[in-house]
């Protein structure tokens, strides 16, 4: 499995996945500052009507800082950010979003809802590489048909819109015919999860509900702080908020007037959220998160996060070299 060299050198293997309203400009030069990957949705630049257009802004930002970075510290240089792009015909800002990304030489391109060839094709025009993120091994074949050089495959626990299938599962499924790029998403939220992935196949680990308590993230005090203070039991797994199963904090849909044991499935013909209630905008009233938030206890800055990230990698890579000489030693005694 060749990991591409864009990818090659990061300071650990983990992508900071793209978090919907959160990932910001500050957040994902943190990251890469940081040595990950930095990520956004291309959706977030929002712009009003007249102004300059926001994507544009955000890109020459984050390109000319990461440039001010690399130059003072030649020997610590910042790892590649990415740009997630939803390839689904209700984005109407698709193509040019695509353009002006190709225009900015976006090193990672991230791919949602959707495999479609041009997408690709604008991604290595400019020197990119594509990974498409996938819940099952079907829509993986799909995307690796379409030209994405690699894959983000999205296993049960992910935060946001999410999978149901084990990790373990997964990546054996996608291992058994495609040997590029594979970075596993679910519940990474400490560094021996990303080990624990790359035992599974998988080249690194893909992680954002640890980022959203950071104190570069684009996200209310409240959301970081249920995010702190909850744990695995406190996710429920629903396609009731956007037609799409997620992971959700349930005090978030208790706080939104509904009971997060015993949530329905969705009916767009018919969204009941009870007397006098509409449906609540699901990036402002019910906060999503995967199932690995236990790990997270304190609101950091992005770069102690990934310091922690490599600190329990490390030791992660300690312990199992210390069991697996155990057990040679055992063996060869016996």
């Amino acid at each position: 499995m060749a990991v591409p060299e864009i990818l090659n050198s990061l300071r650990i293997p983990l992508i900071g996945s793209p978090l919907f309203i959160i990932s910001n400009p500050d957040l994902v030069i943190a990251q890469c500052k940081a040595g990950i990957v930095g990520s956004f949705p291309a959706l977030n630049a929002r712009e009003k009507d007249g102004e300059e257009i926001e994507l544009v802004k955000w890109l020459t930002r984050i390109n000319e800082e990461l440039d001010r970075h690399n130059q003072a510290n030649p020997d610590t240089p910042a790892a590649p950010y990415a740009v997630n792009q939803i390839v689904h015909k209700s984005n109407s800002r698709l193509e040019r979003d695509v353009e002006i990304c190709a225009k900015h030489d976006v090193p990672v391109w991230i791919t949602s809802l959707g495999a479609q060839t041009w997408v690709n094709e604008a991604a290595h025009s400019c020197g990119g590489i594509s990974l498409h993120d996938v819940i099952n091994n079907r829509f993986a074949k799909k995307a690796i048909e379409k030209g994405a050089d690699g894959l983000i495959a999205v296993a049960a626990g992910a935060g946001g819109h999410a999978g149901a299938l084990s990790p373990l599962a997964l990546m054996q499924e996608i291992r058994a015919w495609f040997d590029g790029p594979v970075y596993l998403s679910g519940a990474i939220a400490r560094g021996d999860a990303i080990l624990a992935a790359q035992a599974m196949g998988a080249d690194g680990g893909y992680a954002g509900s640890a980022f959203i308590a950071t104190e570069e993230a684009n996200a209310v005090d409240g959301y970081k702080q249920m995010i702190v203070e909850n744990g695995a039991n406190d996710i429920v797994y629903s396609d009731l908020f956007t037609g799409v199963w997620g992971n959700y904090l349930k005090p978030s849909v208790a706080a939104a007037g509904m009971d997060p044991d015993n949530l329905e499935r969705s009916d767009p013909s018919n969204m009941d959220f009870g007397p006098g209630r509409s449906k609540p905008k699901s990036w402002k009233e019910i906060w999503g998160a995967g199932q690995g938030i236990g790990a997270v206890e304190e609101i950091l800055p992005t770069a102690q996060l990934v310091a922690r990230f490599e600190r329990e990698y490390i030791a992660a890579q300690q312990r199992l070299a210390a069991t697996l000489g155990w057990n040679a030693t055992a063996q060869a005694a016996e």
